[in-house]
């Protein structure tokens, strides 16, 4: 397996390197602004969950790249984990889960709010398919809670979702804050994948709500199966497959060398991760530490032969 190997696999994973993105995800935000002009007259953006930064690099490059009044356009991105600085792009690493994040945002943004806020934010997979789903579902329901604090009236909302099967609860609770819910797949999300993301516009909550930081799911008292509601209950959002048959299909293998008169040549990671959780492990394997009682717990310096981003 050379270095090379999951260029010729994963299509995304090459061209997001080639182009300069931080991770291939860059491609899905791109493919949704493409479908729905997600990017249509917003000056004030924020990146929840932003860590290692390709949805911010697609907001710095869309917002302020083409636009002359590039330094009216504010970006906020927030994370628990360190990231790597993007040009106009300002860093907040704080929980999404708390209030006073959600001032820190305002505050950037000289007490404005938002006009669209984005989630890409996952959980790190067990394999266990219904504690992934639940968990995402918190993780998407905390991003909702801080959004009302930030976004403003008719503003837009695109977070990640998995699609599960209560997912019927997610959507229902959704709509009540906006009165557009969309579920999109783009093309460069794997078929085999249940991820697809919830393009949420025109935000206008109930009247009177007053925004909060609790969370309905964890109070364990839902005992319905929310996919037998009926009547006003049951929320049937449509679904949208982004792009078309022209753009590259992220489930197949494509050769290394696409074109004809263009030579391969391979491309490293735009930004390494800054001390992942599986550097240590990598470390401690490669010189035969793992063993030991003494192993160091000091994250060591990326080198260049462990993975990147993907």
């Amino acid at each position: 397996m050379g270095r090379s190997s999951k260029d010729k696999r994963d299509i995304y994973y090459r061209l997001a390197k080639e182009e300069g993105w931080r991770a291939r995800s860059a491609f899905k935000l791109l493919q949704l602004d493409d479908e729905f002009d997600l990017f249509k007259g917003v000056n004030r953006a924020v990146d929840l969950c932003a860590a290692p930064g390709s949805w911010s690099q697609v907001l710095s490059r869309k917002l302020r790249g083409q636009e002359e009044k590039g330094e009216e356009v504010k970006i906020v991105a927030v994370d628990l984990q360190a990231m790597a600085p993007l040009p106009g792009v300002t860093q907040i690493q704080g929980d999404i889960t708390k209030v006073s994040t959600a001032q820190e945002i305002i505050r950037h943004f000289e007490g404005k709010p938002a006009d669209l806020v984005v989630c890409d934010g996952a959980p790190d997979v067990t394999g266990l398919h219904d504690v992934d789903e639940y968990i995402q579902a918190q993780l998407l329901l905390a991003a909702l809670n801080i959004t009302t604090h930030v976004l403003k009236g008719g503003g837009t909302f695109v977070a990640k979702i998995f699609r599960g099967k209560d997912v019927t609860l997610l959507y229902s609770q959704l709509k009540i804050f906006f009165s557009g819910v969309t579920c999109a797949k783009p093309r460069s999300s794997r078929n085999s994948s249940i991820e697809a993301f919830v393009v949420c516009q025109n935000y206008s909550p109930p009247e009177g709500y007053v925004p909060n930081m609790s969370n309905p799911l964890l109070d364990h008292s839902y005992n319905v199966d929310f996919n037998q509601l009926e009547g006003p209950n049951r929320v049937i959002v449509p679904f949208l497959a982004c792009g078309d048959l022209s753009a590259f299909d992220s489930d197949k293998n494509y050769p290394l060398q696409l074109d004809a008169d263009k030579q391969y040549q391979y491309t490293p990671p735009t930004q390494p991760p800054i001390c992942p959780p599986y550097q240590q492990a990598c470390h401690l394997r490669k010189n035969n530490l793992l063993s030991r009682e003494d192993a160091s717990s000091i994250c060591p310096s990326q080198s260049q032969d462990e993975p990147g981003p993907t």
